[in-house]
């Protein structure tokens, strides 16, 4: 493309929205495509952060969350989004006919919403992408007004409205390509870590999981006979985490730590088992790396979709999951050890989950949104 695109990217909220597309934006830069981009989200979600470290031009606009099953608590906060709605609209209408963007990525949240009517108001090309197995709400009214929708999972399809499902194509997930070149023994020689037994790292968010760790710190005693582990426990749990008894002999088996950064490809390369959530992103850089995992999927999430997520990859042989709302930690134990026995297995899940991985997924997106934009 020898003129300069003009690309509009939407979504956020959370890093599950955030992160898809700014690594396709990454892959368009790699490609050395001319363009030009502005982001529009909320102001307080994660993408006017992410934005910001980047150097990227940032709208933001108001939006509003319809909660199909409100409790009363949430009722006037239901009310209040259906008037703030219309004004997001207007304000998503007012950015994109000021850019008049060649093409639009959507990556999910209610602030894609918005950005989607004004596409199709101004007529412009609208790229939506769908990180998880479940189409969420906000996906399916944009499907409707979509040029091209872009899948991370074949089985998104059906639940696609049917007349959108013509113009659906499985890319992927796009994940960090940094992930992709982790060097095992760099994290071996930072943790301290041994060969003589196989190494669990524990995720449950940047922030830490409550169940998770609560899990953790119940079955350690019984686990570091067979395993060492890496927990990254969240900061507000790092010291009560330190503080869980532990056998004299063991204890130097356990690596709590707050937060995982530039480290986290290094992990991901030493781990032979992941315990961790089940959101998309999660998934999709399980299954890219090839890891055998023990997925602890966060219930009730909209539409179900971690514990959908943990299925699909459980159906596949890619991992084992607690798929029960209130699990136990003799049930974390009893799915982790066959793991923890057998290198056999371990090399078969990690074959099974590496076959649903698409490491190419943001080079997929990008041709999309290159094919799709408006000529000039």
């Amino acid at each position: 493309m020898s003129r300069t695109l003009r690309l509009l990217i939407t979504g956020g909220g959370t890093g599950g929205h955030t992160y898809p597309a700014l690594t396709t934006l990454t892959a368009v830069q790699r490609r050395q495509v001319p363009h030009d981009v502005l982001w529009v989200g909320t102001a307080n979600g994660l993408e006017a952060r992410i934005t910001a470290e980047h150097g990227i031009p940032f709208k933001a606009i108001t939006t509003g969350k319809l909660r199909r099953r409100p409790n009363l608590k949430e009722l006037g906060t239901n009310i209040a989004d259906v008037f703030r709605i219309p004004i997001g609209v207007l304000q998503a209408v007012g950015h994109a006919a000021r850019y008049l963007p060649d093409v639009v990525l959507s990556t999910g949240g209610y602030v894609a919403v918005p950005i989607g009517v004004a596409a199709k108001l101004i007529r412009r090309p609208l790229v939506m992408h769908e990180q998880t197995t479940v189409v969420g709400l906000a996906n399916r009214i944009l499907s409707r007004l979509a040029t091209r929708i872009a899948l991370s999972h074949e089985s998104s399809l059906d639940y696609l409205p049917a007349s959108a499902r013509s113009k659906a194509v499985v890319t992927g997930n796009p994940i960090r390509p940094e992930l992709l070149q982790g060097n095992r023994a760099a994290a071996y020689d930072l943790f301290g870590l041994t060969f003589e037994v196989p190494l669990i790292y524990v995720t449950g968010g940047a922030q830490g999981s409550k169940q998770v760790n609560t899990l953790i710190a119940e079955i350690l005693p019984r686990l570091l006979p067979h395993a060492q582990v890496v927990h990254q426990c969240g900061p507000a749990w790092i010291d009560q985490m330190r503080a869980v008894a532990l056998p004299a002999d063991l204890a130097d088996r356990y690596h709590p730590v707050p937060y995982v950064g530039g480290e986290l490809a290094d992990l991901f390369a030493a781990a032979d088992v992941v315990i961790s959530r089940s959101g998309a992103g999660t998934v999709s850089e399980l299954t890219a790396i090839g890891k055998p995992s023990v997925l602890v999927p966060l219930i009730p999430t909209g539409g179900d979709e971690q514990r959908k997520n943990a299925a699909y990859l459980v159906s596949a042989g890619a991992a084992r999951a607690l798929l029960e709302p209130h699990p136990t930690a003799e049930q974390l134990l009893a799915e982790l050890m066959p793991l923890l026995a057998d290198p056999g297995l371990r090399q078969t899940m990690g074959q099974a989950s590496a076959k649903l991985g698409r490491v190419d997924a943001a080079d997929a997106l990008c041709d999309l949104l290159l094919e799709t934009a408006r000529p000039a």
